[in-house]
């Protein structure tokens, strides 16, 4: 029988393959869009903690300067607003990401808002909602790409509606769908030039994305519940992407409540 002692005195040696390789995020230059409220800030706060420099945008200048607050509370950080809808503003945001960072290695496309069935939006909503959840993830990622140059991490904020499907998530399953397909074909086209691509799912996560159908309070009751997850466990999640060996690419990875419904 072995004693916990001798197992504790065992030379670092003896354990050295358990686990992979784990690059630090220490210095890493990171640009998150939609990085100044729930998913989005969770990600550049833990982020920031573990010694990236980040970079983050929002619509809302109340928000900024909360998220900005905070980032800088544990690690370095800047940001600016602006819409990502306009179809120029995804390379604005990438070019003052870089110039604040001095280059860029990671990229997290995350803003988003919410969207109804096809037949209860208007036509200037639609429109709206595919310029900022469709539109701007594409132009967010092209100029990503070029500013990454060969060696980098893009990582894209989908939503498991792209598989959990109903009748009111008609144009919002459907531009996550089309996230899903689009992170797919990117990781293999750049993966050979040295970037890699992940898409990450989350579930029902609590954040003001959620309102006004889900206010606050109902929010923190079910993650209490765990019918709905923190923004921080996202968070968590991309932590995990990117902090593989470079080798590794984490194609998919979804994030679900332990008890979150399925219709």
């Amino acid at each position: 029988m072995t004693d916990a002692a001798d197992t504790l005195d065992r030379p670092t040696a003896d354990r050295a393959d358990a686990h992979t390789a784990m690059p630090s995020l220490s210095g890493r230059r990171v640009a998150i869009t939609g990085g100044t409220t729930g998913i989005g800030r969770a990600i550049a706060v833990l982020l920031a903690s573990e010694g990236a420099k980040v970079f983050v945008c929002g619509r809302d200048a109340d928000h900024l300067e909360d998220a900005l607050a905070r980032i800088r509370e544990v690690g370095e950080g800047d940001g600016i607003n602006l819409d990502l809808a306009d179809p120029k503003n995804s390379k604005v945001f990438v070019d003052k990401a870089t110039a604040f960072l001095g280059g860029l290695d990671v990229a997290v496309v995350n803003a988003a808002i919410p969207a109804e069935g096809l037949t209860d939006m208007d036509d200037a909503s639609l429109r709206y909602a595919i310029a900022t959840d469709f539109t701007a993830y594409l132009l967010s990622a092209h100029a990503a790409a070029d500013a990454i140059g060969d060696r980098g991490d893009i990582v894209l904020i989908g939503s498991m509606s792209a598989h959990v499907l109903g009748a009111g998530s008609t144009v919002y399953a459907g531009m996550k769908a089309g996230i899903a397909g689009f992170a797919e074909a990117l990781r293999k086209e750049l993966g050979p030039q040295g970037i890699k691509v992940a898409l990450v799912e989350p579930g029902k996560t609590g954040a003001d994305f959620q309102y006004p159908d889900i206010p606050a309070d109902k929010q923190r009751a079910m993650i209490r519940e765990e019918t709905m997850l923190r923004a921080e466990d996202i968070a968590v999640g991309v932590h995990y992407v990117l902090t593989q060996p470079r080798r590794a690419v984490v194609q998919q990875l979804t994030i679900a409540p332990r008890e979150q419904d399925q219709e």
